[in-house]
């Protein structure tokens, strides 16, 4: 070696050491930086949150997370609120767009599907305590940031000056000890880990060994006030303020969470008195199926304008599955199949009426038919829901037919009158080439039979099942026939609100052993339940298992609230000016707005005059016909039949008279008593669509 070549050499040798130790100091900054940030940013976070503790939310910071080594979640917090699992993100130049999440360029989506994946596997192990599908929330939230609540997938993305009241503005969904036992399982399932930095790199061996640094002391800086007193006041009372009524329809209580997951051997049947959530249960219920099955869900009701709110309480619920749900009305769905089909359809229900009055005026005016002063409309209901809501075409079939729901006796003199009435209507329509809706169904189940679907449902669940035909529960049983969980009958006898009935054992359908009774009632208070009841005391109901019932009560009924207001005016004006003052009324208590409230009607007429007198003051209003589940500012008006499955915080029914709500036993004949049960079941419906308030309007 020449000279000066070694300490050349050892010069090189330490120039290279220096650019190493320079490269992993470099690296150490960066990796002190941005554990520094993420210090920063949860805690900042955290300071945030704090406040929820005093309204008996916890948080479990750093915590494990299940099924991995390594990874961990930043924050859970659980509390009366819910479950929401919390991921703080220090991201600039973030942007949302097409349900995908941009950091820059960069599409940064993935990254909060891991935490939706969290969530999930957190959701499944929380069912197994009781808790509800749905109250396991994944949060991203963005430091730094406020004014932003968006949604990039099934993960909610909100600002660091947005959690608080993203959480709070929730309300009171679970109980204190329904928040012990989450909490509980939650600690075994999420252990707590210490974060620890990522292992320094190793250098090349000569290396000197240096001395340990005397970390400093972690700052307490001055708590910096995120969100003012007032701002923090404010989204609290947010929290005990009740939510508008399209979030609260889709509320499932946590002790219902086991029946939305049961699986039954066969057809079954959920049932309970009004308020008890049935609806809830079966939505819940046909999103369960959508994600645990391969194939359509089917959920129908008889309501045509109901399937549209379901859809939209569904999207809320359970938006990844959704677009699984098949929402439709059986009327509906029969024509949409027969149209499919190419079978020729002419449904029109004016000139129907008209075929069946020349029919009518056609009878002879000694027709036993025409005695005990029976209207017409009698043997119309007769025809459409006795006759042919069964299919039934021969008369040996009707002549000792039960005749289900309906309690005025028929001599076999007046069944062959009202068959051959039945025969001369149908043939008037066969020569108009006119349909009437109940042929739509006929139509329908004789197609499915002739052909069944290309693309079969996997699962069908029928909401207000004791309104719907015998044929249109065979129609729509016979799609998926008698698999397990394969048909779901949700329903309650005491809610039927039209003439007849059928039975399960006439449709062929048998749910022994598979019924399941709800006796909770979560929706009204004690005080409109009891209004309710008193309204139908002494009606009686054939329930489509068979039996002959009087009013079912809830086991509990946990609320609480003002007696219902009943009214009395001399004078239309004078009805119409309460009507008007109990409106705005209602909107000034707490947590209110135009859109919880509604005028529920018995007629059209009666809506009509409702939907004008709240017009004529200023008053916004959207009809329930066009009403499709999303929250609108302004007050819901239609009739008690299209409230079904309905619910609101407040609850108007106006123009009624002193006999409908009057107190009294009720009429012998057969025929008065059944007009009286279905207009007392009707004003039932009505009542127990109010959660908070009914006020009722009669007229003199």
């Amino acid at each position: 070696m020449t000279a000066g070549q070694s300490a050349e050499a050892e010069a090189m040798r330490q120039a290279a050491l220096a650019e190493q130790y320079s490269a992993a100091a470099a690296e150490a900054r960066a990796n002190a930086a941005k554990y520094g940030i993420a210090a920063v940013t949860e805690k900042r976070t955290m300071q945030v949150l704090a406040p929820l503790a005093a309204v008996g939310v916890h948080f479990l910071a750093e915590r494990k997370w299940p099924g991995s080594r390594r990874a961990q979640v930043d924050l859970v917090a659980i509390g009366p609120q819910g479950v929401f699992i919390v991921d703080t993100k220090a991201w600039k130049d973030v942007s949302m767009r097409s349900g995908r999440i941009h950091r820059g360029d960069e599409d940064v989506t993935e990254d909060l599907m891991a935490l939706a994946d969290l969530a999930d596997t957190i959701e499944g192990d929380l069912a197994e305590v009781g808790l509800a599908p749905g109250e396991v929330h994944a949060v991203a939230v963005l430091a730094g940031h406020g004014g932003i609540g968006e949604k990039v997938g099934p993960v909610d993305v909100v600002g660091e000056k947005d959690i608080l009241r993203y959480i709070a503005a929730r309300g009171n969904r679970l109980t204190e000890s329904q928040v012990d036992v989450v909490l509980g399982r939650s600690l075994s399932l999420l252990p707590q880990v210490n974060a620890a930095p990522e292992p320094a790199p190793t250098l090349p061996a000569p290396a000197p060994t240096l001395p340990a640094p005397v970390v400093p002391a972690a700052s307490s800086p001055e708590p910096e006030e995120l969100i003012s007193e007032s701002a923090v006041e404010s989204a609290l009372l947010e929290g005990i303020l009740a939510q508008p009524i399209e979030e609260w329809m889709s509320f499932l209580h946590p002790n219902q969470a086991k029946l939305v997951r049961r699986s039954f051997s066969g057809p079954s049947r959920i049932r309970g008195a009004a308020g008890t959530g049935k609806t809830v249960v079966g939505l819940h219920r046909a999103a369960y199926l959508a994600r645990t099955r391969s194939g359509r869900i089917l959920f129908a009701t008889f309501v045509r304008t109901l399937p549209a709110v379901m859809r939209q309480s569904l999207g809320r619920m359970a938006p990844d599955v959704v677009d699984r749900v098949h929402f439709t009305g059986v009327h509906r769905f029969a024509l949409d199949l027969l149209a499919d089909r190419g079978v020729a359809c002419r449904v029109d229900g004016r000139l129907a009426d008209g075929l069946f009055n020349e029919a009518w005026a056609a009878v002879p005016k000694d027709s036993p038919l025409r005695t005990n002063g029976l209207t017409h409309r009698y043997w119309k209901d007769e025809i459409d829901h006795i006759l042919k809501g069964r299919g039934i075409t021969q008369f040996h079939e009707y002549a000792d037919l039960p005749r289900t729901g309906r309690t005025h006796r028929l001599s076999l003199g007046q069944r062959e009158a009202v068959w051959s009435l039945y025969r001369d209507y149908d043939n008037r329509l066969r020569a108009s080439r006119i349909h009437d809706f109940a042929d739509v169904i006929l139509l329908a189940e004789a197609e499915l039979k002739r052909k069944p679907l290309d693309e079969p449902y996997v699962a069908v669940v029928i909401d207000e099942a004791q309104d719907l035909s015998c044929a249109m529960v065979r129609m729509l049983h016979s799609l998926v026939g008698d698999v397990p969980d394969g048909l779901t009958l949700i329903g309650d006898g005491q809610q039927s609100i039209y003439p007849g009935g059928y039975t399960l054992a006439e449709a062929g359908i048998s749910v022994v052993g598979r019924g399941v009774v709800m006796d909770v009632n979560y929706r009204n208070t004690s005080e409109i339940l009891s209004f309710a009841h008193d309204v139908i005391a002494g009606s009686e109901y054939a329930d489509i298992e068979g039996e002959v019932a009087r009013g079912e009560r809830p086991a509990d009924v946990p609320r609480h609230g003002p007696v219902p207001e009943v009214a009395r005016c001399a004078s239309r004006r004078e009805h119409d000016r309460l009507l008007v003052s109990r409106v705005r009324e209602a909107v000034t208590a707490i947590g209110t707005g135009l859109g919880d409230v509604a005028v529920l009607c018995v007629s059209t007429w009666a809506a009509r005059q409702a939907r004008d007198a709240l017009k004529a003051v200023g008053c916004p209003v959207v009809e329930l016909e066009s009403y499709d589940g999303s929250a609108v500012d302004a007050v819901k008006v239609g009739t008690i039949k299209r409230a079904k499955g309905l619910e609101f915080k407040q609850v108007l029914m106006p123009y009624l008279k002193e006999a409908q709500i009057g107190l009294g036993e009720p009429p012998v004949d057969g025929a008065e008593r059944e007009r009286w049960e279905l207009e007392r079941r009707e004003l039932f419906v009505g009542a127990t669509r109010a959660r908070d308030g009914l006020w009722l309007g009669v007229v003199g």
